[in-house]
């Protein structure tokens, strides 16, 4: 099976450890890659694309250098390879209206301010992947150890039904 990968965006270095630290309990199951910027995070997809792994989540920062948070996350809304991808706005700096826009025209899933807590984003990390990971149609089993094992296993439960 290809790993699914878990992208995250972010341009303050101490905040992407932070990150990719909270990350830890996912990491036995995905893969987990850092970017520090949207050119950084494209090379990430298009390396994803050839090699045949899905992009399950990505956690974006939106006030980078360059290319916005918000305006990358639209950009991956308007590709149908992402179209089951979970997007999560971790930011403190995010304006009314550009969350506004993330959540209408990036179809954002979740939205994090920070600081935020590890509970707090692994909780929202295991939702989001189990969202994925039912919408797509890949076999839950081998992700109930680490996401929402009682929603992985009524699946599996109403699949054996049919």
């Amino acid at each position: 099976m290809k790993r699914i990968v878990i992208v995250c965006v972010e341009d303050e270095a101490e905040v992407r450890d932070a990150v990719l630290r909270d990350l830890t309990p996912f990491k036995p199951i995905f893969r987990i890659e850092a970017a520090e910027d949207v050119e950084d995070a494209r090379a990430i997809l298009a390396e994803c694309k050839a090699e045949h792994e899905s992009v399950g989540l990505v956690l974006c920062d939106h006030l980078m250098p360059g290319v916005r948070g918000v305006d990358f996350l639209v950009e991956m809304q308007g590709n149908p390879d992402y179209g089951h991808t979970r997007k999560v706005l971790i930011t403190g700096q995010a304006g009314m209206e550009d969350t506004i826009r993330a959540v209408n025209e990036a179809n954002l899933d979740h939205y994090i301010a920070k600081p935020w807590t590890a509970d707090q984003l692994q909780s929202v990390t295991r939702t989001q992947l189990t969202n994925y990971v039912l919408q797509s149609g890949i076999n839950p089993i081998p992700f109930i150890g680490v996401l929402d094992s009682k929603r992985l296993l009524e699946k599996v439960a109403s699949r054996s039904h049919h």
